[in-house]
């Protein structure tokens, strides 16, 4: 990696412009940011996220949401949703040694001792991600690559616009195989969550 700023008052960034691209960034410097865009930590790389999602957006947000929050009661199970961080340490979870730091729109935690008061350190069991205009494919791919690498057992991607859904799933060698692409009127079905069945009617009702 990349030489990374230290932490002191001759390196304290204030706003995104201030950002050195050359540099690799830590959670320990992201945890001192106080920007007004909302940023994500990729490989010690940031990325600053979309805008303000749509009411469309939030709308089938909170519909999934809803929908794994009402399935999940008195299970072991717990369903979180954005702004939420989850940082994915590869050895040493100390904050200067963890690069990536995302925050999904949903995700699902089964073990819950990964859970802080901080957002959760380590992979979730599920992770949806609603694509929205803001969305580019370095991003995409980025995510992709992260969640794979790092062992997300699932990892939905829904598409308001087309109104479709896909599904990737984590095979024994530990590479994600995609579903066939999902649209209305059609169930969802998950490894994960046995019993759990998803009608994308309802997701993406309007």
């Amino acid at each position: 990696m990349a030489s990374q700023p230290y932490l002191n008052s001759e390196n304290n960034i204030s706003s995104f412009e201030d950002i050195d691209p050359s540099l690799t960034y830590s959670y320990a410097h992201y945890l001192t940011w106080l920007f007004d865009e909302r940023v994500e930590l990729i490989k010690g790389q940031i990325f600053k996220m979309s805008p303000a999602p749509s009411p469309y957006h939030q709308q089938i947000s909170v519909h999934l949401a809803s929908l794994l929050f009402n399935f999940l009661k008195r299970k072991s199970c717990k369903v979180y949703t954005a702004p939420f961080d989850v940082r994915f340490p590869k050895e040493s979870k100390a904050d200067k040694d963890i690069y990536t730091v995302l925050q999904p729109d949903i995700c699902v935690i089964c073990n819950l001792t990964k859970v802080d008061n901080r957002g959760c350190i380590g992979a979730p069991d599920i992770v949806v991600e609603i694509l929205s205009p803001g969305n580019n494919k370095t991003e995409l791919l980025n995510k992709y690559s992260v969640y794979e690498e790092f062992g997300v057992k699932e990892y939905w991607v829904v598409s308001p616009a087309e109104k479709t859904f896909l599904k990737y799933t984590l095979d024994e060698k530990g590479k994600y195989q995609p579903s066939k692409l999902f649209t209305l009127s059609e169930k969802i079905y998950s490894d994960v969550l046995p019993g759990f069945v998803l009608d994308l009617d309802e997701v993406f009702e309007d």
